[in-house]
């Protein structure tokens, strides 16, 4: 792994998903960022669109629901709920993309943020699908890609924030 790369594991037949990716930030910045809704609009999504928060409730039992807008006036939308919400180190939710077909593709997600030496900090995102094909799909949308291109935003964004 190389320094702040986007490691993406999706072994073959499982449902599961990790996602792991290294900040150079205080554990507690990384998790307002994924918790504060001004921060939270900078960073998700790729560049060049617009997120808009419908419902923004990152507490335990909280809702949330949100929509990216695409240089073409595309808007694609995915929801969920809070389970767990743990400052600073614990976020469980939810996911589900409202553009499909049949509604019932929900992903759990745990997101562990992790306390390293030199005020650095390794997010771990752990999803389960309901299925391997509900996964597969997901790879295949284009995840991988944006899931980079966020933490790459991501990081600029907790550089700036930490001037």
């Amino acid at each position: 792994m190389t320094a702040n790369e986007t490691i993406i594991v999706a072994e073959p037949g499982k449902q599961e998903m990790l996602i792991i990716r290294e900040f150079d930030a205080p554990r507690e910045l990384v998790f307002r960022a994924f918790t504060d809704p001004k921060l939270y609009v900078q960073w998700l999504g790729p560049r060049g669109g617009i997120m808009t928060l419908d419902i923004f409730e990152p507490k335990t039992n909280g809702k949330w629901r949100y929509l990216h807008t695409d240089p073409n006036g595309t808007v694609t939308a995915f929801h969920g709920v809070y389970h767990e919400v743990l400052s600073p180190e614990l976020v469980i939710n939810t996911f589900e993309f409202e553009g499909l077909p049949e509604k019932g593709h929900v992903c759990l997600e745990t997101v562990r943020f992790e306390e390293l030496p030199g005020e650095r900090t390794r997010l771990t995102a752990h999803s389960i699908f309901q299925s391997v094909a509900d996964r597969d799909s997901m790879l295949q949308s284009g995840m991988e890609e944006g899931t980079s291109a966020s933490f790459e935003r991501l990081a600029e964004l907790l550089k700036k924030m930490e001037r």
